[in-house]
């Protein structure tokens, strides 16, 4: 009887169907960031047996439902102009949790950053990690909302700790406009304030230089407008090899204290090394010009934030005016084995069903979890190409089932007419 092949025919025009609605998804986002194609798996019905031998002749009901597999391969990577974009190199997925509180994977990184400093996603879930607490991000803590510094002012720093590298001219005479040698040095108050100390040196002998270190009078509710008022003074010994051998090792921090300040600040507590971290001194004196090579200090002044941004390995790092960057989170990855058991739940996203194992949750490029990669975003799997080659094998397919049908009908027609 022709009604098996009607319906095996029919069978098939409904999986052609599906498969053609499958293409036409990939194609509709061939440009959608991070998205990942699916592919088309047909799979017959259970056949009957006809005639007296058990399987000698077998006769199929035609196609099940088409069965969708989500293939998650690397997509090729494209580096953009946004400081927030990030794209997974490798395996794993950034964590999101959207507005009911339910944990989303996605390999889409185009994030931004609300009013309220929240990282998001594309689509206004909420980005998943570590962020900065007391100065430090703790990776081995639960994760959460990432929440970075939206136009704040980074306190300012006070120094306590500088230093010069220079060198004092051994050629120069006692008493001599060379045998004096002055250098401004600029530290910062608990205000942020900036104040110009100056560092003035006279020749006293061969190998000796006496020090003296002051401060404008204008910056001291004690000191006299237009005077500089002295804070500390000392002496410098030199060998013959032009090394300094007072103050020794033990003596490399001079202390310097600045009281009552005229910006209300706290007092300066300042200390001036004389020696780098290789115990060697900073200071020489050579027959060359007096000159300071390089300085340093560690306070800093308040500073405005310019801009956040990620960095490879996923750390949200903020840029501040005073040329400072700081770590302000850390971005999380979960590693899935049986990724292709998740389920698209739209706008890049996927959660968990009941077949997908237990997400490991952690660092990137750790546990088998792959590399992100800032300023850059993962495009699309789909290969225009083989959509288009699989369209027109699936049209065909259609075209040829169509043909079954209408011919089945005509057999059909053919039997009732002979009946009468």
């Amino acid at each position: 009887m022709p009604f098996t092949s009607f319906s095996a025919a029919l069978s098939a025009l409904n999986a052609n169907t599906t498969a053609i609605d499958v293409v036409g998804n990939n194609l509709a986002n061939l440009s959608t960031t991070a998205f990942k194609a699916s592919t088309v798996s047909f799979q017959d019905l259970v056949t009957q047996s006809l005639g007296a031998g058990l399987g000698e002749t077998q006769v199929g009901f035609g196609t099940g439902v088409p069965l969708t597999t989500r293939q998650f391969t690397q997509g090729a990577l494209q580096a953009t102009s946004g400081v927030l974009d990030a794209a997974i190199q490798g395996d794993g997925f950034f964590v999101l949790q959207d507005s009911t509180g339910a944990q989303l994977f996605s390999r889409a990184g185009n994030f931004q950053v609300d009013a309220q400093g929240r990282l998001l996603s594309a689509t206004g879930n909420a980005v998943q990690g570590w962020d900065q607490v007391n100065g430090q991000v703790n990776t081995n803590g639960p994760i959460g909302g990432i929440t970075v510094p939206v136009g704040t002012l980074q306190a300012p720093r006070a120094t306590a700790l500088f230093s010069i590298d220079m060198n004092l001219n051994a050629a120069a005479a006692v008493g001599s406009a060379d045998g004096t040698f002055s250098y401004p040095m600029e530290v910062v108050d608990s205000l942020g304030t900036s104040h110009v100390l100056t560092l003035e040196f006279d020749k006293t002998a061969g190998g000796a230089w006496n020090y003296s270190v002051s401060i404008p009078g204008d910056d001291l509710t004690g000191g006299t407008p237009g005077t500089p008022t002295v804070l500390t003074t000392g002496s410098l010994t030199f060998d013959s090899s032009g090394n300094l051998t007072a103050p020794d090792i033990t003596g490399r921090l001079i202390p310097i204290q600045a009281a009552g300040l005229t910006d209300g600040a706290a007092d300066l507590n300042l200390n001036w090394d004389l020696y780098d971290t290789n115990n060697a001194p900073r200071l020489t004196q050579f027959a060359q010009i007096s000159a300071v090579s390089a300085n340093t200090q560690d306070g800093q002044p308040a500073a405005q934030l310019i801009r956040v941004g990620v960095t490879d390995g996923g750390n949200i790092l903020a840029q501040y005016s005073n040329g400072q960057q700081t770590v302000v989170g850390q971005l999380a990855m979960a590693g899935i084995r049986n990724p292709e058991s998740l389920i698209a739940v739209g706008n890049n996203n996927f959660e968990a069903s009941s077949l997908t194992a237990t997400p490991a949750i952690g660092v990137p490029d750790t546990g088998g979890r792959g590399k992100i990669l800032g300023g850059e975003l993962e495009s699309s799997t789909v290969d225009i190409a083989t959509e288009f080659t699989s369209m027109i094998v699936y049209q065909r397919g259609y075209e040829a089932n169509a043909k079954v049908v209408n011919t089945a009908d005509q057999l059909s027609q053919d039997t009732i007419n002979l009946i009468r």
